[in-house]
């Protein structure tokens, strides 16, 4: 398999596990903490890599012990960190996430750190040009415009986790071969009242090849053009959400990479992230294909 190449977001998160949501001004006695990497693209990355795709971030990082564990969190999982720069005296990007086991939903605060905005060079450009896919989440913005450009040019896929209402992603957005977007960035960006009218709106405005809306607990819907299909969400005891989404647009990576028709690849993707939700952590908790595999099976889907 051609590698998947990403450039987007890596975080160091702190995950405190609370039994509800900490009131203002006073003191709660956490239930759990960890740190674990985060982000859409490198958490995506991680989630294909243990998928089995052949994987490589490219961004910069820091030398701070964020940093670090990031760098080596990304070699953990057998991303490829060879086409990352590392620039020393700065602040990694981190965030601090309260999980509430009450409503199992997430709150996060984060701070998005002072490293050097990322100029791809012809070494990454390469790398680019000789993968399936180029992951890009809308941060790094300029570089991500840059290397979907190369990507083009070179017959690579573009695909594009739309997740955040970042200041000039419209730039970014024509590029896009599978575009992935929220719900909430579904209905943002193009104004419509529900998400078979922002699928459409998209698809004719951006010309992807398909849309695909992540909404939640309710799945989501696929639009190629022709055709609208819903695929469900799998329901199941949810103990940590956070990343669920990261590693949704990961194994759509994976299976793009792997050859399989998109309505195939939305169903695969939501049980890679309904198995997530079973666990702590957003790139620890991501699946390998043979777990995949077996979920599907014991809830009657087979043709995977």
């Amino acid at each position: 398999m051609k590698q998947i190449t990403g450039i987007g977001a890596n975080v160091c998160d702190t995950l405190y596990t609370v039994s509800e949501y900490p009131k203002e001004d006073t003191k709660l006695k956490a239930e759990n903490i960890m740190q674990s990497g985060g982000g859409p693209c490198a958490t995506g990355l991680v989630a294909a890599s243990r998928l089995g795709a052949n994987c490589a971030y490219i961004g910069v990082l820091t030398d701070d012990p964020q940093g670090k564990f990031l760098m080596e969190d990304l070699e953990k999982y057998g991303v490829s960190t060879d086409y990352v720069t590392v620039k020393s005296g700065h602040t990694s990007f981190s965030s601090c996430i309260w999980l509430n086991t009450a409503t199992a939903s997430r709150t996060c605060v984060f701070h998005r750190g002072n490293i050097p905005p990322l100029a791809l060079n012809d070494k990454q450009r390469q790398a680019i040009g000789d993968s399936a896919v180029l992951m890009v989440d809308g941060n790094e913005l300029e570089a991500a415009i840059d290397g979907a450009k190369t990507a083009k040019s070179a017959g690579v896929k573009v695909l594009y986790d739309a997740g955040g209402m970042y200041e000039g992603v419209e730039r970014l957005l024509p590029y896009a071969d599978i575009l992935i977007p929220s719900e909430e960035f579904a209905l943002g960006h193009t104004g419509e009242k529900c998400a078979l009218a922002a699928a459409k709106a998209l698809f004719e405005k951006y010309s992807p090849r398909v849309v695909v809306i992540t909404q939640g607990k309710k799945g989501g819907i696929m639009y190629d053009g022709e055709a609208v299909r819903e695929y469900p969400a799998f329901l199941v005891d949810a103990v940590d959400s956070n990343g669920s989404g990261d590693v949704f647009h990961g194994a759509f990576a994976f299976c793009t990479a792997s050859g399989y028709d998109y309505y195939k690849s939305c169903i695969f993707s939501s049980a890679v992230s309904a198995i997530k939700c079973t666990r702590m952590g957003a790139r620890c908790a991501a699946p390998e294909f043979e777990e995949v595999v077996e979920f599907l099976k014991e809830r009657g889907v087979n043709e995977l």
